[in-house]
């Protein structure tokens, strides 16, 4: 229980961290909808192949934040449950970070690999599973309004306007934003990546802080994307504001996606004290197969590094590594499980059996 109660404070922070990442997301998604007049999201939605491309691409960036970007395509309609698929696979959360720090040419070697079976995937599931599009969140999280796409114009003389006449939703969000991007540059927000690892902390964190040495691209993401949620506040009108931004996007969706985030680190952290994962593992390597697939699907960057070290210290072959890395989608697919809890499910199905295949011929083949 003390365990417990002394990681509240960094589960709440990590809470914080994805669920404005995906908030602000959706927010800039709503801007450049209304202003481009869904233009921009219509050709991407018209184009499936391209859109297992772009998912493909996103969920091999190391970190979250492309499967988060995904999840937000998805949750606005722009993109299918193929593509939402195609990402999930493509993925390894945070642990990405740790492979490229501690074996670069494995990590890129597995990242290729994945890349071309999300797609394959993908692409299967878009010929012969158009049925599971039923499970898509349901139509209207982004609406076209076309006359309205002159009230998000970026013009200077609207930030004086604003300014001089502020509203209270404005100051909040503004506020807020501000606060979310002085606890990033301060430290007080992003730097505990280790704080949920299921085995040795010191060494996730020796390796996560040896990758991040040289430039943090997470927390450079994140501020990049909190910077341009900024300047859509600063220019946005009042009613853009108070209808898309405050009533379609944060009162729709915060709470949501806030309790389903900080409820699920806090079960995985509970897990995480009574559960020796690393003592599991035997010398039956269909077992610890059946293992790392089962354990990938837990919603959480952490259960996965014991595959990684694991690979990296020679206990187990490189097709186990790759399931692992095919099922488990870091907090990914935390939002979507706000979101749609059918659609996660569902997804989580696809991937655990795309992962056994991919590890069991890997196994069979002795790789």
């Amino acid at each position: 229980m003390e365990i417990l109660l002394s990681n509240l404070i960094p589960i709440f922070k990590q809470t914080i961290m994805i669920t404005s990442f995906v908030l602000v997301t959706m927010l800039i998604i709503e801007f450049l909808n209304v202003k481009s007049k869904g233009n921009w999201a219509k050709r991407l939605k018209d184009s499936p192949f391209l859109q297992l491309i772009f998912a493909a691409f996103m969920g091999i960036i190391p970190g979250c934040l492309g499967t988060f970007t995904v999840v937000s395509l998805y949750a606005h309609g722009i993109v299918k449950f193929a593509a939402l698929v195609t990402v999930m696979i493509a993925t390894s959360g945070d642990e990405a970070f740790v492979m490229f720090s501690i074996m670069p040419k494995v990590a890129l070697w597995l990242h290729l690999i994945i890349f071309f079976i999300a797609i394959f995937a993908g692409w299967l599931l878009m010929l012969f599973g158009k049925r599971f599009d039923f499970f898509c969140i349901p139509p209207g999280h982004m609406v076209i309004h076309d006359h309205e796409a002159d009230k998000v114009s970026l013009r200077i003389e609207n930030i004086w306007h604003n300014l001089r006449n502020i509203t209270f939703t404005r100051a909040l969000l503004i506020g807020g934003v501000v606060l979310f991007l002085f606890a990033l540059l301060s430290g007080a927000l992003g730097d505990n990546h280790s704080t949920f690892s299921m085995i040795d902390g010191q060494l996730h964190k020796s390796a996560m802080d040896e990758g991040q040495h040289h430039f943090d691209w997470g927390k450079a993401t994140f501020i990049l994307i909190s910077l341009s949620a900024l300047i859509i506040f600063l220019f946005a009108s009042e009613h853009f504001l108070e209808e898309h931004l405050w009533g379609h996007v944060i009162k729709k969706h915060f709470l949501k996606i806030f309790l389903w985030t900080f409820g699920a680190l806090l079960l995985v952290t509970s897990f995480d004290q009574y559960l020796d994962v690393k003592n599991w593992i035997s010398d039956n390597l269909w077992f610890v197969l059946v293992l790392a697939v089962l354990i990938g699907v837990i919603p959480e960057s952490g259960p996965h590094l014991v595959f990684v070290i694991l690979f990296f210290q020679g206990y187990i072959p490189f097709s186990i590594l790759l399931a692992s890395s095919i099922v488990q989608d870091g907090h990914g697919a935390l939002p979507l499980l706000a979101e749609s809890r059918k659609s996660f499910f569902v997804m989580k199905a696809i991937n655990i059996l795309v992962g056994l295949i991919a590890g069991g011929l890997g196994l069979l083949i002795g790789f």
